[in-house]
């Protein structure tokens, strides 16, 4: 199964922005965004042209990071977008947004993304009472998605799940974190998803 496993503060520099990828230290001082450091690399603090393609490449890149999906799936859940009958780059966010491991993380049993895909290969969840240790794993609206039975008792998931209790969940999930469970209401619209990515640029990325 292949992921990034370099330093995730560095993608964040890159794309200046917080991808939120190390949990509560991305909302603390010390994330390096707050504190302004510049680009990685010996060009970081250098004027860049912004050209047309290198925009494009960035959305596509920092999409990616988000969601933490690596080049050659990133572009087969393009060409699935390309295929369906909706807008392609709001059917792209809409595939990547029904990962498991992005609902475990939107659920509130982790604390960010990186760490829902852990959970999820670790088998700790289960989809309508079957489990399931594949975070590319794509829900479906009526799914139900669960902590195992003996995993229940794990200390990081309740304390995830109580950290989160004072957030509000998607629209389109219905959480309950007492009974460490959510339903999949619907597939989500562009405007409940909280990606500050142009979608649109990433498809005219790929489309030359």
């Amino acid at each position: 199964m292949a992921r990034y496993t370099g330093p995730v503060c560095k993608l964040c520099r890159r794309e200046k922005t917080k991808l939120f990828l190390k949990g509560t230290r991305c909302e603390s001082p010390k994330c390096p965004i707050e504190k302004g450091k510049p680009p990685p690399g010996q060009h970081g603090r250098a004027r860049v042209r912004e050209s047309e393609y290198l925009l494009q490449l960035r959305e596509k890149q920092k999409a990616k990071r988000f969601y933490g999906i690596l080049e050659k799936q990133f572009r087969s859940y393009y060409e699935e977008a390309v295929r369906s009958k909706g807008v392609t780059g709001e059917e792209l966010m809409r595939i990547c947004e029904s990962r498991l491991d992005n609902v475990v993380y939107r659920a509130g049993f982790a604390m960010n993304r990186p760490m829902g895909r852990q959970l999820v290969s670790h088998g700790h969840f289960e989809v309508n009472g079957k489990k399931v240790n594949i975070p590319s794993f794509r829900v479906k609206p009526g799914d139900t998605v669960s902590v195992r039975g003996r995993s229940r008792t794990i200390g990081r998931i309740v304390e995830n799940a109580s950290y989160a209790e004072g957030r509000p969940s998607p629209e389109w999930l219905s959480s309950n974190l007492k009974e460490l469970s959510c339903e999949v209401r619907t597939l989500p619209e562009r405007g409940q998803m909280d990606i500050p990515v142009q979608e649109q640029l990433i498809v005219e990325y790929y489309s030359k």
